[in-house]
């Protein structure tokens, strides 16, 4: 039995996959605690993991409080993510593998204070393993600056466009962030700077654990041998919710459009749901709506052909939907591709840009590169989703990737190695 540290900010979309994990852990006999905010102590108890408290300062912002783009969201989110809450994730975590032997700690990729454990010599720390439950934030020659939105590309232009893009970035984007992350660690753990980039602290952990499949992120000829690919957690959800009084009118002949705006950037309808409620009111489909646990009274008036709840079994919604709306998160779009749905995605703030890019690069949908479409642009993607074969098969495609790949059992597997060479 090891004893493991599990550490997530405090939003539904980072705990829920690090809670799967951390069930995985557990039926395999290991000590789990878990390091998170306190509205998650009950959730984090019920699976028989002892609950830790972040430290003050340690939330992250409600994320309606900038709609800021492109590299000013970049700026912004790593001022938010990883200076901000430094100091209330790093001090909580460093108490607890002081006050008893640690193995492993465990942390989503936004968990700053993993990231200023991995500063430390390895003699000196746990393996300290990096759950990617956002779109891969390794910088690269293959790849534009992470927040971007922007695929790729092809060949030698494309390489030089990222390598001038890269360098504007880490130069002058974020050269006075990179400033204040280095002095922090400083500061907390006595490193001093080592070169790395703000966006690639994961590059020194024993294990970078990808919530995804190489076939949803972009090739990087130059990523470390650490980087694996897991796929997401999804899958692990249970299923078996209370469904809505409705529930029943789905098994009509009329395809099922699912538009949601997620558990996190819910404040606002009129971004997304309300417009595609507007788009498809004369179509002939049926519009479920989830609001992500906020009010129904928070929704416009539902036109006739649709419907809505507060919270949806997703596990067994997604198998009877021909199209996903969605504002991009990063879990709602495995949920789809793991079940073949092609997806309409519109989202410009957070890593929602990112996700979005991939879902039009794959192939699985298409990007309205916009977090605020007009009914019309939805109306024509979907009317295109649901007439072009090529959509769902694209997503299928993926989904047969995830159905293939190691899952939670296989991040389960790497660790008991790594854990084996500690000791060997």
């Amino acid at each position: 039995m090891a004893s493991i540290i599990v550490c997530s900010g405090p939003h539904d979309g980072h705990v829920s996959p690090m809670l799967g994990v951390a069930r995985h852990l557990i039926s395999r006999g290991h000590r789990v605690r878990f390091l998170t905010g306190p509205a998650y102590a009950d959730a984090v108890r019920a699976l028989g993991a002892e609950f830790l408290a972040l430290g003050e300062g340690a939330a992250y912002p409600p994320p309606q409080a900038s709609t800021a783009t492109g590299v000013a969201a970049i700026r912004e989110g790593v001022r938010a993510l990883a200076i901000d809450p430094a100091r209330g994730q790093y001090e909580p975590l460093a108490a607890a593998i002081a006050a008893e032997p640690t193995d492993a700690v465990l942390a989503e990729v936004t968990f700053v204070g993993a990231a200023t454990l991995s500063r430390l010599p390895r003699e000196q720390r746990p393996a300290v393993i990096a759950c990617g439950i956002l779109p891969l934030t390794l910088s690269s020659q293959d790849c534009a600056p992470y927040g971007m939105g922007l695929p790729p590309g092809n060949g030698r232009g494309s390489r030089l466009r990222n390598r001038a893009l890269n360098w504007l970035v880490m130069n002058v984007v974020l050269r006075d962030s990179q400033r204040q992350v280095d002095s922090l660690v400083r500061e907390l753990v006595g490193a001093e700077k080592d070169g790395l980039f703000i966006l690639d602290w994961t590059r020194r952990v024993e294990l970078m654990a990808q919530f995804t499949v190489p076939e949803f992120e972009y090739p990087r000829s130059d990523a470390p041998d650490s980087l694996r690919f897991f796929g997401p957690m999804s899958r692990h959800a249970a299923t078996g919710s209370a469904k809505p009084a409705w529930w029943g009118d789905l098994d009509g002949p009329r395809p099922i459009v699912y538009v949601t705006q997620g558990t996190v950037s819910n404040e606002d309808f009129t971004a997304l749901v309300a417009p595609t409620l507007e788009a498809l009111a004369e179509e002939d489909v049926t519009v479920v709506v989830s609001t992500g646990r906020r009010p129904l009274s928070a929704l416009p008036p539902l036109p006739a052909n649709a419907r809505a709840a507060e919270f949806l079994p997703d596990a067994e919604l997604l198998p009877k939907v021909a199209v996903y709306v969605t504002n991009g998160g990063y879990g709602g779009l495995h949920y789809a591709m793991e079940n073949g749905v092609p997806i309409v995605v519109a989202g410009d703030t957070e890593d929602k840009p990112e996700g979005a890019a991939r879902v039009a690069w794959a192939g699985a949908g298409i990007n309205l590169k916009t977090g605020r479409p007009k009914p019309s642009a939805i109306r024509d993607a979907v009317r295109k989703v649901l007439d072009d074969p090529r959509y769902q098969a694209g997503s299928r495609r993926i989904g047969a990737a995830i159905a293939a790949s190691p899952g939670v059992d296989g991040l389960m597997d790497e660790l008991d190695t790594i854990l084996a060479a500690k000791k060997a």
